[in-house]
């Protein structure tokens, strides 16, 4: 019985191994700019889009992948996006057109 127990175990444990976990990225804003230009994720995964400036930021994507508005923030709030779909997608600031980012969110 706890060798059937024991097999019935590890044959969960290989079905559940390959499944991944999503995982948290962060994207700092600081002097008017992205910590990155480009990031590429997986699908469930959460970026985090801290504002370390002393001026607001407004995040947005007009991309079909992803179309996102997290609206006006200032300085210490750090808002987030989950992606939950394959694509790119471009990332900008309404404040700062001089902020871009692309994000590759793959399967």
């Amino acid at each position: 019985m706890k060798s059937m127990v024991r097999t019935s175990l590890r044959l969960v444990a290989l079905l559940v191994a390959p499944l991944a976990v999503a995982e948290t990225h962060t994207i700092n804003q600081q002097d008017k700019t992205f910590s990155a230009e480009e990031i590429t994720i997986k699908v469930g995964d959460t970026i985090t889009f801290p504002n370390s400036d002393p001026y607001f930021h407004n995040v947005f994507s007009l991309s079909m992948t992803k179309f996102f508005d997290l609206g006006t923030y200032g300085q210490g709030e750090s808002p987030s996006v989950t992606f939950d779909a394959s694509g790119t997608v471009e990332v900008e600031c309404a404040i700062h057109p001089d902020m871009y980012l692309v994000i590759e969110v793959t399967p």
